[in-house]
Formats: C-alpha cells, structure tokens, sequence
C-alpha cells in the first residue's frame, strides 16, 4: 500500500508513519517529489490491509492511504490521479504549459554551446541539453568531452540563465553530474540498468528516463519504479522511438505508448522526436504531432552547424528551422488548450 502525505506534512509527522510501519514488521521506503511525499509499506498481508490502512488514515497529516495493484506501484495513477508537475530549473512539465528542452547532442566547444543556447532560448525554449558524456554504438565515434563537457554547460547557464540537462551514463557519474547539472537524463541504452536507476533514485535533482530501444510500457514504467523506490519521484518519462522492422527511419515513434503512459502514470511524459525519425525533416511533423496527442513537452536536438556536428548531425535543426517549428508548437498547442 502507499501513503499519501499532505503537502505541509512534517519531518515528524513522515517519522510517525514509518514507526507505526515499521511496529507491525512491514519495509518502506520514502518517495519525495517537488509537492507530495509517499510512503511505501511493503509486506502488508492481505488479512491486515484494511484494518492497517484505516489506522494509518488518522493519522495527522496522511491525505489517503492507497491499495495498490499495479507493478509501479510509486508512479502508477493508483497514487495520485491529480499530476503533480516535475520541475527542471522554472521549467515544469505535466501541466497546462509546455515546456521544450533544446540543445545539441555532443558538447563539442564553448563557441558551439553558447551559439545553440542563445538560440533556442530566444526562440522559446526553457532547456538546454547537451551530451558531455555519449554513449555510441561504435567505440571509435565520438564519446563526449566528458567533465570538461560538464563544465562548458555551468559556463552556457550562467551565460543564458537556462537550466540544464545531460545523460549519465555509468553509477560513477551520478555524484559530479547531481551536484553540476539541473536534470540527470537516462539514455535508452540504460533504461534497464538498474545499478545506475537505483543511484539517481538517491538524488534530488530530476530525473528524464527514456524508453529502452525495445522496451514495453510496463517495462518502461517498472524503470521508472526503481528511480521511484530509491526516494525520487521526480521523473520525467520520454517516450523516443522503439527499435522495429522499419528501415526509412532511425527508430519507429511511438505516441500511442506516449498517450498510454499519461493516462496510467501521474509523471510528465515528453516527446524526443529528433531519435525517433533521424531525419531533420521528419522532426516538425512529428513534434507537432506529439503536441496534438497530449505531450507535456518535447526534446530537440538543434545545432548551429549540423554538416559539422560530431554526433547525430542529420537529425539536428538549424537555429532558424527550430524558430520556425516553435511559431507551429506553439499554434498548435493553442488549438488544443494548451499554451507555451
């Protein structure tokens, strides 16, 4: 079962639940997003759930306490129907607004970062992304600048004022990557690494996990439980193409898991339309379809130079193409209730 804290909930009040847990013999875990604190109690027999869930629910400050039948139990919409949005510096998703994360693959070099920042920035975008380190395919293309490439990006906020956002991609990069970056992405190849899910779990910092290459949704989300189940319910889903037999694309996009997951999880579940195509002219429709089908936000690879990038040049719009996408997010957001 899962206990609901209300907002204004108490160092004290959380310490009282889990000594009323921990008096009958059950395990928990504590989960801490940016409004609502959960509890979950593991090992509650089925005999005792009732009777166990009516006491927890007078206590001070418990809003509801909650039988949960999904595998995902933390993020399942069982928890919390009403979303509760997942902030990246002022940037929220899973709400009314959308919100764009912008940027390019690889950190390559201070001129290429600030030129893509100042960019995306001005034409509306309130993330910066950039890849310090990458993980390939082949061992010999480009790997990243590694904590140089960490260091260029604190340079890029404090020079624009965008937060950031980069992949982490082994348990021995969480510590630097937390304490520099403002978001931890967890790249497709680890969606299943949960070594390094459990480690992010630990961390405050919000977390974007995308969909595996030939991930289910449920297994998309029983990730995302681990990152839960370590104390962080600050997870942003993104849904990023799947692996199929289609060979005119990089990957097969896949909105209708997208339009799955908003309904059976309260997290934000955004749209990277630049892995799923990985063509540059395939991303406009495919973001503003994204946005019509109930996206939270989108993430975009944009380069000042793509014929000079070092990593997924073909898929990365120019500074003027992805002004031009933002003026067509943003119409169609308006046409279905949404805003940017």
């Amino acid at each position: 079962m899962i206990i609901v804290m209300a907002p204004a909930a108490t160092e004290d009040q959380i310490q009282e639940v889990i000594a009323r847990l921990d008096q009958r013999g059950y395990g928990h875990h504590v989960s801490r997003g940016v409004e609502r604190i959960v509890i979950g109690a593991i090992g509650a027999h089925e005999s005792e759930k009732e009777a166990v869930a009516e006491q927890l629910s007078t206590l001070p400050m418990v809003e509801r306490v909650v039988p949960i039948l999904r595998p995902y139990k933390l993020v399942s919409h069982e928890v919390d129907r009403t979303p509760v949005p997942v902030r990246i510096g002022d940037a929220a998703f899973r709400g009314n607004e959308l919100s764009i994360i912008a940027g390019p693959c690889a950190v390559e070099n201070r001129e290429q970062l600030l030129q893509a920042a100042k960019a995306v920035k001005e034409a509306g975008a309130t993330v910066f992304r950039g890849g310090a380190f990458k993980p390939r395919t082949s061992p010999y293309s480009f790997q990243g600048l590694g904590e140089e490439g960490i260091d260029l990006l604190v340079e890029t906020r404090e020079a624009t004022g965008l937060p950031f956002v980069t992949e982490v991609m082994d348990v021995r990069q969480v510590e630097l990557v937390a304490e520099k970056a403002d978001g931890l992405q967890i790249g497709t190849r680890n969606m299943a690494n949960f070594d390094l899910l459990k480690e992010v779990g630990k961390v405050s910092k919000p977390v974007i996990l995308k969909r595996g290459l030939a991930a289910t949704g449920q297994e998309w989300l029983r990730a995302a439980e681990y990152i839960a189940s370590s104390g962080n319910l600050n997870i942003i889903l993104c849904e990023r193409g799947i692996r199929t037999f289609e060979t005119e694309t990089r990957n097969t996009l896949d909105l209708s898991i997208m339009a799955w997951a908003r309904q059976e999880t309260h997290l934000p579940v955004i749209v990277d339309p630049s892995h799923a195509t990985g063509q540059h002219q395939l991303v406009p429709p495919m973001a503003l379809a994204a946005v019509a089908a109930g996206a939270d936000g989108l993430m975009i690879e944009v380069h000042p130079h793509p014929d000079r990038a070092l990593s997924d040049g073909p898929q990365s719009l120019t500074p003027k193409k992805f002004k031009r996408l933002m003026e067509d997010v943003r119409r169609v957001a308006e046409a279905v209730g949404r805003s940017l």
